[in-house]
Protein backbone atom coordinates (compact mmCIF):
# COMPACT_ATOMS: atom_id res chain seq x y z
CA UNK A 1 0.00 0.00 0.00
CA UNK A 2 1.35 3.43 -0.98
CA UNK A 3 0.90 6.01 1.81
CA UNK A 4 0.18 9.67 1.22
CA UNK A 5 3.24 11.53 0.06
CA UNK A 6 5.02 8.42 -1.14
CA UNK A 7 5.86 7.90 -4.79
CA UNK A 8 4.37 4.75 -6.25
CA UNK A 9 7.12 2.48 -7.55
CA UNK A 10 7.40 2.54 -11.32
CA UNK A 11 6.72 -0.68 -13.14
CA UNK A 12 9.20 -1.37 -15.90
CA UNK A 13 8.17 -2.12 -19.46
CA UNK A 14 9.51 -5.67 -19.07
CA UNK A 15 7.41 -6.21 -15.94
CA UNK A 16 4.30 -4.93 -17.68
CA UNK A 17 4.96 -7.19 -20.65
CA UNK A 18 5.44 -10.19 -18.38
CA UNK A 19 2.20 -9.42 -16.54
CA UNK A 20 0.40 -9.21 -19.88
CA UNK A 21 1.83 -12.56 -20.97
CA UNK A 22 0.68 -14.11 -17.70
CA UNK A 23 -2.87 -12.86 -18.22
CA UNK A 24 -2.92 -14.16 -21.77
CA UNK A 25 -1.61 -17.59 -20.77
CA UNK A 26 -4.11 -17.88 -17.92
CA UNK A 27 -6.95 -16.86 -20.21
CA UNK A 28 -5.82 -19.30 -22.90
CA UNK A 29 -5.66 -22.18 -20.42
CA UNK A 30 -9.17 -21.38 -19.22
CA UNK A 31 -10.50 -21.20 -22.79
CA UNK A 32 -8.81 -24.45 -23.85
CA UNK A 33 -10.23 -26.31 -20.86
CA UNK A 34 -13.70 -24.83 -21.29
CA UNK A 35 -14.04 -25.18 -25.07
CA UNK A 36 -11.30 -27.48 -26.37
CA UNK A 37 -8.37 -26.60 -28.56
CA UNK A 38 -10.10 -26.38 -31.93
CA UNK A 39 -13.06 -24.17 -30.96
CA UNK A 40 -10.93 -21.75 -28.91
CA UNK A 41 -10.30 -18.51 -30.78
CA UNK A 42 -7.56 -16.04 -30.01
CA UNK A 43 -10.03 -13.17 -29.92
CA UNK A 44 -11.79 -15.00 -27.05
CA UNK A 45 -8.48 -15.35 -25.26
CA UNK A 46 -7.75 -11.66 -25.81
CA UNK A 47 -11.15 -10.63 -24.48
CA UNK A 48 -10.76 -12.70 -21.29
CA UNK A 49 -7.20 -11.39 -20.80
CA UNK A 50 -8.33 -7.79 -21.31
CA UNK A 51 -6.01 -7.12 -24.25
CA UNK A 52 -6.30 -6.57 -27.97
CA UNK A 53 -6.07 -9.68 -30.14
CA UNK A 54 -3.03 -8.11 -31.81
CA UNK A 55 -1.31 -8.26 -28.43
CA UNK A 56 -1.88 -12.01 -28.27
CA UNK A 57 -0.37 -12.41 -31.73
CA UNK A 58 2.55 -10.14 -30.79
CA UNK A 59 3.50 -12.23 -27.75
CA UNK A 60 2.74 -15.74 -29.05
CA UNK A 61 2.23 -15.65 -32.81
CA UNK A 62 -0.29 -18.48 -33.02
CA UNK A 63 -2.54 -20.77 -31.00
CA UNK A 64 -0.13 -23.71 -30.99
CA UNK A 65 2.59 -21.62 -29.32
CA UNK A 66 0.07 -20.39 -26.80
CA UNK A 67 -0.95 -23.97 -25.96
CA UNK A 68 2.70 -24.93 -25.47
CA UNK A 69 3.24 -21.96 -23.14
CA UNK A 70 0.13 -22.84 -21.14
CA UNK A 71 1.40 -26.42 -20.75
CA UNK A 72 4.88 -25.24 -19.75
CA UNK A 73 3.52 -22.88 -17.10
CA UNK A 74 1.20 -25.57 -15.76
CA UNK A 75 4.10 -28.02 -15.55
CA UNK A 76 6.37 -25.83 -13.43
CA UNK A 77 3.74 -23.67 -11.75
CA UNK A 78 5.06 -20.29 -12.88
CA UNK A 79 6.68 -18.47 -15.79
CA UNK A 80 10.16 -18.14 -14.29
CA UNK A 81 12.87 -19.08 -16.82
CA UNK A 82 14.07 -22.02 -14.73
CA UNK A 83 13.92 -25.52 -16.30
CA UNK A 84 11.84 -28.14 -14.49
CA UNK A 85 14.84 -30.24 -13.52
CA UNK A 86 16.69 -27.24 -12.09
CA UNK A 87 13.96 -26.54 -9.55
CA UNK A 88 14.54 -26.79 -5.76
CA UNK A 89 12.47 -29.99 -5.44
CA UNK A 90 14.93 -31.75 -7.73
CA UNK A 91 17.85 -30.63 -5.59
CA UNK A 92 16.10 -32.13 -2.55
CA UNK A 93 15.72 -35.44 -4.34
CA UNK A 94 19.36 -35.38 -5.46
CA UNK A 95 20.42 -35.18 -1.81
CA UNK A 96 18.29 -38.15 -0.72
CA UNK A 97 20.08 -41.47 -0.24
CA UNK A 98 17.19 -43.87 0.42
CA UNK A 99 15.89 -45.31 -2.91
CA UNK A 100 12.29 -45.70 -1.75
CA UNK A 101 12.33 -42.15 -0.46
CA UNK A 102 13.70 -40.91 -3.81
CA UNK A 103 10.73 -42.49 -5.58
CA UNK A 104 8.27 -41.16 -2.99
CA UNK A 105 9.60 -37.61 -3.32
CA UNK A 106 9.58 -37.84 -7.12
CA UNK A 107 5.95 -38.92 -7.18
CA UNK A 108 4.88 -36.38 -4.56
CA UNK A 109 6.03 -33.57 -6.83
CA UNK A 110 4.86 -35.45 -9.92
CA UNK A 111 1.38 -35.62 -8.44
CA UNK A 112 1.37 -31.81 -7.89
CA UNK A 113 2.50 -31.26 -11.49
CA UNK A 114 -0.06 -33.67 -12.88
CA UNK A 115 -2.84 -32.07 -10.84
CA UNK A 116 -1.99 -28.74 -12.51
CA UNK A 117 -1.46 -30.03 -16.01
CA UNK A 118 -4.18 -32.72 -16.22
CA UNK A 119 -7.01 -30.39 -17.36
CA UNK A 120 -4.93 -29.21 -20.31
CA UNK A 121 -3.65 -32.69 -21.10
CA UNK A 122 -7.24 -33.92 -21.36
CA UNK A 123 -7.77 -31.24 -24.00
CA UNK A 124 -4.61 -32.22 -25.86
CA UNK A 125 -5.33 -35.95 -25.70
CA UNK A 126 -8.88 -35.42 -26.96
CA UNK A 127 -7.72 -33.50 -30.03
CA UNK A 128 -4.74 -35.62 -31.11
CA UNK A 129 -6.80 -37.60 -33.63
CA UNK A 130 -8.12 -34.57 -35.47
CA UNK A 131 -5.48 -31.85 -35.14
CA UNK A 132 -1.88 -32.53 -36.27
CA UNK A 133 -0.57 -29.56 -34.29
CA UNK A 134 -2.04 -30.87 -31.07
CA UNK A 135 -0.81 -34.39 -31.84
CA UNK A 136 2.70 -32.98 -32.25
CA UNK A 137 2.39 -31.18 -28.92
CA UNK A 138 1.27 -34.41 -27.21
CA UNK A 139 4.25 -36.27 -28.69
CA UNK A 140 6.63 -33.50 -27.59
CA UNK A 141 5.24 -33.56 -24.05
CA UNK A 142 5.58 -37.34 -23.86
CA UNK A 143 9.19 -37.16 -25.10
CA UNK A 144 10.05 -34.49 -22.52
CA UNK A 145 8.45 -36.49 -19.73
CA UNK A 146 10.32 -39.65 -20.74
CA UNK A 147 13.57 -37.69 -20.72
CA UNK A 148 12.80 -36.30 -17.26
CA UNK A 149 12.23 -39.79 -15.88
CA UNK A 150 15.76 -40.60 -16.95
CA UNK A 151 16.92 -38.49 -14.01
CA UNK A 152 14.99 -40.69 -11.58
CA UNK A 153 16.59 -43.79 -13.07
CA UNK A 154 20.05 -42.19 -12.91
CA UNK A 155 19.59 -41.27 -9.25
CA UNK A 156 18.61 -44.82 -8.37
CA UNK A 157 21.52 -46.21 -10.37
CA UNK A 158 23.88 -43.78 -8.66
CA UNK A 159 22.84 -45.24 -5.29
CA UNK A 160 23.47 -48.76 -6.59
CA UNK A 161 19.78 -49.42 -6.02
CA UNK A 162 18.55 -50.72 -9.39
CA UNK A 163 17.48 -54.34 -9.58
CA UNK A 164 20.04 -56.66 -11.18
CA UNK A 165 19.64 -56.70 -14.95
CA UNK A 166 17.94 -53.30 -15.12
CA UNK A 167 19.70 -50.69 -17.23
CA UNK A 168 19.17 -46.99 -16.64
CA UNK A 169 17.30 -46.82 -19.95
CA UNK A 170 14.94 -49.64 -19.05
CA UNK A 171 14.34 -48.22 -15.58
CA UNK A 172 13.62 -44.83 -17.16
CA UNK A 173 11.01 -46.33 -19.47
CA UNK A 174 9.30 -48.28 -16.69
CA UNK A 175 9.12 -45.13 -14.55
CA UNK A 176 7.89 -43.06 -17.49
CA UNK A 177 5.08 -45.44 -18.40
CA UNK A 178 3.79 -45.48 -14.83
CA UNK A 179 4.30 -41.80 -14.09
CA UNK A 180 3.33 -39.91 -17.24
CA UNK A 181 0.18 -37.90 -17.86
CA UNK A 182 -1.46 -40.51 -20.07
CA UNK A 183 -1.29 -43.17 -17.35
CA UNK A 184 -2.32 -40.67 -14.68
CA UNK A 185 -5.42 -39.74 -16.69
CA UNK A 186 -6.29 -43.40 -17.23
CA UNK A 187 -6.13 -44.11 -13.52
CA UNK A 188 -7.93 -40.96 -12.37
CA UNK A 189 -10.48 -40.58 -15.19
CA UNK A 190 -11.22 -44.19 -16.11
CA UNK A 191 -10.35 -46.16 -12.97
CA UNK A 192 -11.54 -43.34 -10.69
CA UNK A 193 -8.47 -43.41 -8.48
CA UNK A 194 -7.93 -40.35 -6.35
CA UNK A 195 -4.67 -38.47 -6.70
CA UNK A 196 -3.64 -39.82 -3.28
CA UNK A 197 -4.29 -43.38 -4.44
CA UNK A 198 -2.35 -42.82 -7.65
CA UNK A 199 0.63 -41.47 -5.74
CA UNK A 200 0.67 -44.23 -3.12
CA UNK A 201 0.08 -47.12 -5.52
CA UNK A 202 2.50 -45.88 -8.17
CA UNK A 203 5.20 -45.46 -5.53
CA UNK A 204 4.65 -49.07 -4.45
CA UNK A 205 4.73 -50.34 -8.04
CA UNK A 206 7.89 -48.43 -8.97
CA UNK A 207 9.70 -49.40 -5.79
CA UNK A 208 8.90 -53.07 -6.43
CA UNK A 209 9.81 -52.85 -10.12
CA UNK A 210 13.01 -50.82 -9.90
CA UNK A 211 14.66 -51.18 -6.50
CA UNK A 212 16.82 -54.16 -5.57
CA UNK A 213 15.74 -55.84 -2.32
CA UNK A 214 17.92 -54.80 0.61
CA UNK A 215 20.00 -57.39 2.34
Amino acid sequence: MVEAGQVKPRVSRAERARATRRRIVAAAAAQFVAHGYGPTRLDQVAEQAGVAVQTVYFHFGNKRTLLKEALDVAAVGDDDPVPLLDRPWVQEIRQETDPARIIALWLATGRVILDRIAPLMRVVRGATGTDPEVAAQWDANQAQTRLAHGLLAELLAGRGALKPGLTVELARDIAFVHGNAETYLQFTDVCRWTADEWQERTAAVLTAALVAPSG
